[in-house]
């Protein structure tokens, strides 16, 4: 039957191919991983200064910088980072890293705006410094709201990275280019149905880890 003829010749062809895919993998997961800590590492601290400053200038400001990374079309986006910072992983990872922002940087800010100013009044009666109220209290119970938001970001930043295959960053979007390039419907379905399988997987790691995180914050 030449559906069960094209499920055998697929399979063949993982076994023959299954190194190539792997470094595809390793690859895309690195590309997504370097942008989405980096994002981490400068939205959640902007996050946290902004639910201590509440200016609001500050506020639209920054989030309309944040906003507009993401009306930026992803391909456009990458032929702006071209002849700035050439080809490869480089312009793909700040391209991925500035769609990030915005997801995490918001859903910091609403996790410290949830803490109940009352806890942290006791606990600056309590004698807490305010580097022990950050990490002790504040950061502890908005720590579901950044995982949600990491979690959802990781998510998207997976799928895009596919993108990144046409600035040559290589990952899991170069076997479904060469696939087009070529006319070969095997690598072309290796690419797709690794990402998604990875997009699903990391879901649902990054849920486990959230609602882990959410019980603990509410049993604190």
């Amino acid at each position: 039957m030449p559906f069960t003829n094209s499920i055998s010749q697929f399979y063949q062809f993982l076994l023959e191919r299954y190194p190539d895919i792997l470094v595809a993998t390793r690859e895309h997961v690195t590309i997504a991983i370097v942008a989405v800590l980096l994002s981490t590492l400068v939205a959640v601290p902007v996050g946290i200064y902004l639910a201590k400053n509440r200016a609001k200038w500050l506020h639209s400001t920054v989030f309309s910088i944040a906003n507009l990374f993401q009306t930026i079309p992803s391909l456009a986006l990458l032929a702006i980072l071209l002849p700035i910072v050439g080809i490869g992983t480089k312009p793909a990872i700040i391209a991925l890293f500035l769609y990030a922002l915005l997801p995490i940087l918001r859903n910091t800010l609403a996790g410290f705006q949830s803490v109940d100013q009352s806890v942290i009044e006791a606990a600056r009666g309590m004698g807490y410094s305010a580097a022990q109220r950050l990490f002790k209290i504040q950061l502890p119970l908005a720590f579901p709201y950044i995982m949600s938001g990491l979690r959802m970001t990781t998510v998207y930043i997976i799928s895009w990275t596919t993108l990144a295959a046409l600035i040559g960053a290589g990952g899991l979007g170069q076997l479904i280019v060469s696939g087009i390039g070529v006319n070969r419907k095997e690598l072309i379905f290796a690419g797709a149905i690794a990402a998604i399988l990875l997009t699903l997987l990391t879901d649902q790691l990054l849920g486990l880890i959230e609602r882990k995180m959410f019980k603990r914050a509410k049993s604190a």
